[in-house]
């Protein structure tokens, strides 16, 4: 089956942006804003992974604004920004607010996609290896204290009180049932947030996937040796040892990744994704 016809609201959406765009530009309105992270973080990808499916170009017909994560609301607020693609709970808090709706879970757009990671320079891993152990201890324990659904109400009063939420916005997050519209309508997705276990585990393949998109969008050059380098920072055998190998869901994608739109990832194809946007 062709994977358009596996999600194809997402391509009703990025298609329906495509001529929000093209309206706007006969008017010679300005671009939308949109909001991300980081030019360097998954939500910036995600977001381009979405519109290119529709037929609009990130770098030409939006304007892509980097904004802290509190701070996305506040401007969606203002008109400063148009939407905005970032990491729970600000989408809840817009909603919440009735300033916003949520289009797409992250999960929509890639089934499986590293967010947060604990990172450290490899050679102070290889001069500090019982540390990094305890570290990647200490933070097993802790994921499987937050996913223990008996600890949620416990989790949810910790994080709100830490970030300035009310607790029932980090609950739901938590529980991966969101209120998307500010009418009250709701859509639940087991995949929304995915904490330790398997999903913790660093997979390679996650970090060709990023590479992918640095390449694909002018941010680095393709080269095997810079594969090379990604793939090994997302090293499992840390995590093997001292948490233990766990496998994923029995709905994890074949290719490691489960992007939406385009052929399933294949890091030895990466030059492939450097081609022209479809229009629509």
């Amino acid at each position: 089956m062709p994977r358009t016809a596996i999600c194809p609201i997402r391509f009703v959406s990025a298609r329906a942006l495509a001529r929000a765009v093209a309206e706007r530009r006969r008017r010679n309105a300005a671009p939308l804003a949109l909001g991300m992270t980081f030019p360097f973080s998954n939500h910036n990808y995600q977001l381009r992974l979405w519109m290119a499916a529709g037929g609009v170009d990130p770098d030409e017909d939006v304007r892509l604004v980097v904004l802290p994560p509190p701070y996305m609301v506040q401007s969606l607020a203002s008109g400063h920004v148009d939407g905005f693609c970032v990491g729970a709970p600000w989408n809840s808090v817009a909603v919440d607010l009735g300033i916003g709706r949520i289009l797409h879970f992250g999960c929509d757009i890639v089934a499986r996609c590293t967010e947060k990671v604990f990172a450290v320079r490899a050679e102070w891993a290889a001069r500090n290896p019982h540390v990094v152990e305890r570290l990647v201890r200490a933070l097993g324990r802790a994921a499987a204290f937050i996913a223990d659904a008996s600890r949620r109400d416990e989790v949810a009063r910790l994080v709100a009180a830490r970030i300035d939420v009310p607790a029932e916005v980090v609950r739901r997050t938590l529980g991966g049932r969101l209120k998307i519209s500010p009418d009250g309508g709701e859509r639940a997705d087991p995949r929304y947030l995915l904490i330790g276990g398997g999903a913790a585990r660093p997979d390679p393949m996650q970090a060709a996937w990023l590479y992918a998109q640095m390449v694909r969008w002018g941010q680095a050059l393709s080269a095997p040796d810079l594969l090379a380098a990604a793939r090994d920072v997302f090293s499992p055998a840390t995590y093997d040892t001292v948490v233990g190998a766990q496998g994923g869901a029995d709905d994890e994608p074949a290719d490691g990744v489960g992007a939406f739109a385009g052929a399933p990832f294949d890091p030895a194809r990466i030059t492939d994704l450097v081609t022209l946007i479809p229009r629509a």
